[in-house]
């Protein structure tokens, strides 16, 4: 066996203790594909697995950005391939793990990407900067309603995305994202999810631990490499409520609160975005015999 297994789904459900399980079975190495995982220094807010508890199997994609860079889909896309066909090439079993939507997509569907013009970004970019979200998300509601719909009015980066490749190639934009075929290596897709609300007091649970653990003093030191000049590192969920925190604007309490309550929006997204892939073998991540259950599954599917 060495097709690749993508251990995915909602954050929490304990998609890392599989994939480590499945690659000391499996002879395998494991490929991160969180996106806020690729982040050195970010450790504790993504429940990043610390090297002592990795039980000798090698991790790829783990800290490999510093806080000022960007991490974006295609980059990833191209290192994280790279990796899987190395793995391969070893006669090992690559195990991604993760649960980053768009990242999931791109790698596993051999996602082309249109083409990107830096005067056209750097257009969109200054009226974020200038006038805020709302008002990009409103030029895409006339550009493209049905990409200003699928996209949080939240989310400037993507929206600002959106509006260049609009711009540029002439149709909408959901007309360059992926379509589901069969996964590229003809990966197996296992989906963790468990009832919510376990899930929830897992959320609060980790949260919790979290902040007890040093989160805020982690935050601390990564403001002094740079975190807030990055543009996706300092919105991850947590070391944005912790800024916040520093910066004043509410107190620990609430920026607790305030992750826990961002996790749960993050894992709804999760769940509405996996759920609608029909190649995902869904686990419960709190059956007893949960390693056992997923490599059925997985010699179901080569079969």
């Amino acid at each position: 066996m060495s097709a690749p297994i993508a251990v995915i789904g909602p954050t929490a459900t304990g998609k890392s203790d599989l994939a480590l399980e499945l690659a000391l079975r499996l002879d395998g190495e494991i490929v991160n594909i969180d996106a806020m995982q690729l982040y050195r220094g970010m450790d504790i807010g993504t429940a990043k697995l610390p090297p002592d508890r990795r039980r000798g199997i090698l991790h790829h994609q783990l800290d490999v950005l510093e806080v000022t860079e960007t991490a974006t889909v295609a980059a990833y896309q191209s290192a994280a391939a790279a990796d899987v066909e190395a793995i391969l090439g070893r006669g090992r079993v690559p195990i991604i793990v993760g649960g980053s939507m768009m990242y999931v997509q791109a790698l596993l569907d051999d996602w082309e990407f249109p083409a990107t013009d830096t005067r056209v970004r750097e257009k969109w970019e200054a009226v974020l900067e200038r006038e805020g979200v709302a008002a990009v998300h409103a030029a895409l509601r006339i550009a493209d309603p049905v990409a200003a719909q699928t996209i949080l009015p939240t989310d400037g980066r993507r929206i600002v995305r959106a509006l260049e490749v609009v711009e540029l190639t002439g149709r909408p934009f959901a007309a360059s994202q992926p379509q589901r075929g069969v996964p590229r290596w003809n990966t197996t897709i296992i989906g963790v999810d468990r009832e919510t609300a376990e899930l929830d007091a897992r959320i609060e649970a980790r949260t919790e631990s979290m902040f007890a653990g040093g989160l805020v003093d982690e935050v601390r030191a990564l403001i002094d490499r740079g975190l807030r000049a990055g543009q996706t590192a300092r919105r991850a969920i947590g070391y944005a409520q912790v800024l916040a925190y520093l910066d004043n604007e509410y107190d620990l309490d609430h920026a607790r609160e305030r992750t826990v309550i961002g996790t749960r929006r993050y894992v709804r997204r999760q769940r509405s975005w996996f759920r609608r892939d029909p190649r995902v073998h869904w686990v419960d991540g709190a059956e007893p015999q949960l390693v056992d259950s997923v490599l059925a599954q997985v010699i179901s599917h080569a079969d």
